[in-house]
């Protein structure tokens, strides 16, 4: 009895030595998001005012203006950009899993794992390539573009390994039933994902409203309020990384401010979509 009792009072002290390592570990993998977002928060919150958000550009001499230009370009190119990834990432998930022996998986694998590995920048390098030097100017549309492909692997990824947890035999009753492959899908097995899908359509969509890099060489950047996507197209990405350049102050007090209702729009798009497929009939 006394071996038994020390054999159990050792197991409970490892559980809880295992147990505050993990705490411990969580911690610290949770710090530096908490400073950074808390940062984020404190500095971009005093810098924010009315006119941040119903005014366009002004020179500093003119009291700096406001931001209403990037939010309104960031809000259009990443709904157009979400529309553009969010299919075509939905499309190959769905297709890598659902039919997984069919001939052009292997090529949209090597497609999917490309994008994936290549930088942002690159990205913006070849929608330059191949719309803005063909069509002769930057454009929101050359930036919605270039933030599709920023996404197109994350929904991708996401998609099918969400798809691949949904058991086989709901499909199995879909087809029993006399249904098509398809509508299988679309009824049966996309709706009991839905919340696998969503969450890797608004990693995708946070991925690319971060990105500054690829817009320069195909949004362009506008100091003007501008809701036609064919012209040069300004975003809060690209603002921020100008401001937090700038000399002024101001500049750089309205940079924090950017980031601060950058990160409020993910937020408020998550928790939408989210709100949206909890209330689904």
């Amino acid at each position: 009895m006394t071996q038994i009792s020390g054999n159990l009072r050792r197991r409970q002290l490892w559980d809880k030595v295992m147990l505050g390592l993990l705490v411990l570990g969580s911690l610290v993998v949770v710090a530096p998001l908490v400073l950074v977002l808390s940062k984020v928060f404190l500095t971009g919150f005093s810098a924010l005012n009315l006119a941040f958000f119903t005014q366009d550009f002004q020179p500093v001499e003119a009291g700096g203006g406001g931001l209403r230009h990037a939010i309104v370009g960031t809000i259009l190119m990443n709904l157009l950009a979400l529309l553009i990834g969010g299919t075509l990432g939905l499309a190959g998930g769905i297709l890598l899993s659902e039919y997984p022996d069919h001939p052009v998986n292997p090529t949209l694998r090597v497609i999917s794992d490309l994008l994936n590995g290549l930088p942002a920048l690159l990205k913006g390098l070849v929608i330059y390539t191949l719309v803005v030097i063909p069509t002769g100017s930057f454009s929101g549309y050359a930036g919605a573009l270039a933030l599709g492909l920023v996404m197109v692997p994350i929904v991708l990824r996401a998609t099918e390994g969400v798809l691949k947890l949904v058991p086989w035999n709901v499909r199995e009753a879909g087809l029993g039933l006399g249904l098509p492959r398809w509508r299988v899908i679309l009824s049966l097995v996309l709706p009991a994902a839905s919340s696998g899908v969503i969450t890797g359509l608004m990693l995708g969509f946070a991925r690319a409203a971060g990105e500054a890099a690829p817009l320069y060489f195909t949004a362009g950047g506008s100091q003007y309020l501008n809701f036609n996507l064919s012209q040069q197209t300004e975003s809060l990405a690209l603002t921020i990384y100008k401001y937090a350049n700038e000399p002024s102050p101001l500049r750089v007090e309205q940079a924090w401010a950017a980031a601060l209702v950058l990160t409020l729009l993910v937020l408020i798009a998550s928790l939408l979509a989210r709100w949206v497929a909890r209330v689904r009939p």
